[in-house]
């Protein structure tokens, strides 16, 4: 007997909108997490901690990464151990705090994540890039930083 599907219209827009965030955030983020551990070895969180790293000009507190990434800080310092064991990361003391430390990408580092990078961008592009148009793309990213904003609201 086919199972019958909720048809839109049934469900509540907020939840339909919810429901599709979840969806798409699992969805693409399998996605990508699948193509960067088969080309460079690299599950998609060592990558967002890459990304961070990638995105600052200068050494960044492993507070701030624990705080930016959407992982815990227990996890960013695991990620962050696994990536100074392949050569990727450096941990170096900080200079405003002696109690903490900073990361940085190595020259390494900064050769994956510019490859990774370009996989993870090739691999979204037929699903979510290409399909999206400017407006799209930009309207997704006030959702997101409206969200993010409110967080512990």
């Amino acid at each position: 007997m086919p199972k019958k599907k909720i048809a839109q219209a049934e469900m509540p827009v907020a939840d339909h909108a919810f429901y599709g965030l979840v969806w798409a955030g699992t969805v693409l983020t399998d996605r990508v997490d699948r193509a960067l551990s088969k080309a460079h070895d690299l599950p998609v969180s060592w990558f967002e901690v890459l990304l961070w790293l990638a995105s600052s000009p200068d050494p960044v507190p492993a507070s701030v990464l624990g705080n930016s990434t959407m992982l815990s800080r227990s996890q960013v310092s695991r990620v962050v151990d696994a990536l100074q064991g392949r050569g990727l990361v450096t941990r170096t003391p900080s200079a405003r705090d002696a109690r903490s430390v900073e990361v940085s990408l190595t020259p390494e580092g900064h050769r994956l994540f510019d490859a990774a990078d370009a996989t993870r961008r090739e691999c979204l592009a037929p699903v979510f890039t290409d399909l999206l148009d400017e407006g799209d793309l930009q309207a997704l990213s006030r959702v997101w930083q409206k969200l993010k904003a409110n967080k512990d609201a």
